[in-house]
C-alpha cells in the first residue's frame, strides 16, 4: 500500500511536541571570521567513537561554514540565552556583535556563559531531503553549573539541572 507524507505544518507539530536542548554551532568561515547558528536538532550518535549529528538546512548561511570547517563546537545554552538563541537564529542580525566569546588555541569559537561546549572534527555527512546530516566526532569540551534552555511546541522553556 502507498503511503503518503504528512504536511510540514502537521510535520512540525508533530515534532515540536518533542522538547529539545537549544545549542549554537559555532565555526571560523574560510576568511578567519566567526560564524554561527542556533539549533535544536543535535544529538548523539555514538559512544565509540563519541560521535554527534547536526542536521542543517541547504538554505542556511552557516551551511557553506559547516562544510568546509575543520572542526566546530556546539555551545549548549543555558536558561537565560534565550536573546542569544533568537540572535543566532536571525541573519538578518549581525550575530557576534557584542557578544562574548574566546577563541582557544585550536580556533575553536566558544561562546561565554553555556552549560557545555561540545568540540568536533568532521567525521562524515550525508544528504537527507533538504538537510545535511552532519556527524562530528568529539574531541573535547567543557561542562558548568547551570539549566539548559530547552524548545518545546514552537517555544523556549527552562530545564532543572
Amino acid at each position: 500500500m502507498p503511503y503518503k507524507d504528512v504536511d510540514s505544518a502537521q510535520f512540525r507539530q508533530l515534532c515540536g511536541h518533542f522538547a529539545t536542548g537549544v545549542v549554537i554551532i559555532t565555526a571560523a568561515a574560510k576568511d578567519g571570521t566567526p560564524a554561527g547558528m542556533t539549533a535544536n536538532s543535535f544529538s548523539s550518535v555514538s559512544l565509540d567513537p563519541p560521535l554527534v549529528a547536526i542536521n542543517i538546512d541547504h538554505a542556511a548561511d552557516f551551511y557553506p561554514v559547516i562544510q568546509h570547517a575543520e572542526g566546530y563546537v556546539f555551545n549548549v545554552l543555558s536558561s537565560d540565552q534565550e536573546a542569544l538563541s533568537r540572535r543566532f537564529a536571525s541573519p538578518a542580525i549581525p550575530r557576534f556583535d557584542g557578544v562574548g566569546y574566546r577563541v582557544d588555541d585550536r580556533g575553536y569559537i566558544l561562546l561565554d556563559g553555556v552549560v557545555a561546549t561540545i568540540a568536533c572534527i568532521p567525521h562524515t555527512s550525508f544528504e537527507a531531503g533538504d538537510h545535511t546530516v552532519f556527524i562530528g566526532r568529539v574531541i573535547g569540551g567543557s561542562v558548568a553549573a547551570g539549566r539548559p534552555l530547552l524548545y518545546y511546541r514552537g517555544g523556549y522553556m527552562t530545564g532543572r539541572a
